[in-house]
């Protein structure tokens, strides 16, 4: 299967012969990029704010989730897992949704807006994690060190950083540079256009893969 960052926490993730997802597309006023211009059959939204609920920007999709709960839509297992605030009374200004996508096995976790280090309930829901994308950026979500911290705790093969300052955007987030200092990593940076992932190709220990932002 096959991951595309277009900036923010926005990603299509894709498969032959199963149905597409698109995660929190936004408002380019919003989000500092261009105006997007997708077509999935899934939208999922992690926040109920114009720089991820974008809803409009994606053509063809059927089905647009924001809630709590799990699904199989298209031959995609899916599971919203409230955090934070939300996670205790459901309702909340600053309520976030981690989604995780099962493709075939692949298991892939967008941790939408996350804040906090997440309980022993919730990473028990998550599941094991084959690719993590992770905010680093602040802005309401993790911080670079906080983001460390959390992906040591979840120990996921692959990371993809979202939810930062990438070049060309007029963002005001932090840039990817404290991440890639609290990660320890070295200059030769793996940087890639998408991911494309499979089930034999998971690293056993943690590694990170920085998304060209597709405009």
């Amino acid at each position: 299967m096959e991951i595309t960052w277009y900036g923010h926490s926005c990603f299509r993730l894709t498969e032959r012969n199963l149905a597409t997802v698109v995660t929190d597309p936004y408002d380019h006023k919003e989000a500092g990029y261009k105006t997007l211009a997708l077509k999935a059959d899934i939208v999922t939204v992690s926040q109920d704010k114009p720089g991820y609920n974008f809803i409009k920007a994606v053509k063809g999709a059927d089905w647009h989730i924001s809630g709590a709960g799990e699904y199989e839509i298209g031959g995609v297992f899916m599971t919203a897992v409230p955090t934070g605030n939300a996670a205790k009374n459901g309702k909340s200004a600053d309520r976030n949704m981690v989604f995780t996508f099962d493709f075939s096995g692949i298991n892939i976790v967008h941790l939408g807006l996350l804040k906090n280090t997440p309980t022993r309930n919730e990473i028990e829901a998550f599941g094991a994690v084959d690719v993590l994308l992770a905010p680093v950026g602040g802005g309401g979500g993790m911080n670079a060190s906080k983001a460390a911290e959390v992906i040591s705790l979840l120990e996921p093969g692959w990371v993809i950083p979202m939810h930062y300052k990438a070049e060309g955007s007029d963002s005001s987030l932090n840039s990817l540079n404290r991440f890639i200092k609290e990660m320890g990593l070295g200059k030769e940076l793996d940087k890639r256009d998408s991911l494309k992932v499979t089930a034999g190709g998971i690293p056993e220990e943690t590694r990170v893969v920085i998304l060209n932002p597709k405009q």
